[in-house]
């Protein structure tokens, strides 16, 4: 049987006096799209932040291949394999498009690089930053200033940086919030090519592409997991229907 490339082990937070995360207990297969979804505030993007290493949960375990990362920092996490992506895309605005993810091959790099040659010109960070755009589809924008982008090719010049240190588990926070309909098919079709290869557990409020992507549905309220399951039955779900999804036969 495969183990799962991540396994949430009843995981805790509070923020002062807030539990945020409540016992929480996920697995992650190899390969997987899982969407954790849920009303405001019930702790989804907490919950990346811990897996991400943003936040060290105050009890609870997370392990990543096979490796217990519960206390590791965010870059030894990205080094074994996490990469991220947020609701604000964290980019470098004045770069040109390629020179961000050339930062973002950097953490697959074994030895130290050279402070006064451009990253993208290295034989060994160039080719992987170039590869990373055309992978989201920003093949003729490889030099374009990053601010000038529209919103929704910064959010794919995030997800190329990501891409582009290789990861094995990919967290993405909310990648259709402020696209446009043209650009939410453009990532929902991102989304579904890079399906198989890395996880991903992807934080979303848009139900077509959760329920038209993800594999397993997790719901979160207040801070607990309430199911996590199948689309079609977390689709069904009355406990989902009543506190999150709603009575409408059409979701």
């Amino acid at each position: 049987m495969t183990a799962p490339l991540l396994s949430i082990h009843n995981v805790c937070k509070r923020l002062g006096g807030l539990i945020v995360s409540e016992d929480i207990s996920i697995d992650i297969m190899p390969g997987e799209l899982q969407a954790v979804i849920g009303p405001n505030g019930a702790g989804k993007t907490t919950l990346l932040n811990q897996i991400g290493g943003q936040l060290i949960p105050d009890s609870g375990t997370i392990v990543f291949a096979g490796l217990d990362v519960t206390s590791l920092p965010v870059q030894a996490r990205a080094r074994l394999g996490i990469g991220r992506t947020f609701q604000v895309p964290k980019i470098f605005p004045s770069f040109a498009a390629v020179d961000n993810p050339a930062i973002g091959a950097l953490g697959s790099r074994p030895h130290a690089f050279g402070f006064w040659t451009p990253l993208r010109n290295l034989d060994d960070i160039g080719p992987k930053a170039v590869a990373a755009l055309d992978a989201v589809g920003l093949t003729d924008k490889h030099l374009a200033r990053t601010e000038l982008l529209s919103h929704g090719d910064r959010r794919l010049v995030e997800i190329a940086t990501a891409l582009a240190g290789k990861p094995r588990l990919l967290l993405l926070d909310e990648p259709m919030a402020g696209l446009g309909r043209d650009e939410s098919l453009r990532m929902a079709m991102l989304l579904k090519a890079l399906k198989g290869g890395a996880s991903i557990v992807m934080v979303e409020h848009d139900m077509d592409a959760v329920f038209a992507l993800a594999d397993t549905v997790t719901v979160l309220a207040h801070g607990r997991v309430i199911a996590s399951d199948r689309p079609e039955q977390i689709r069904s779900n009355p406990k989902v229907r009543s506190s999150y999804l709603g009575d409408n036969d059409d979701v």
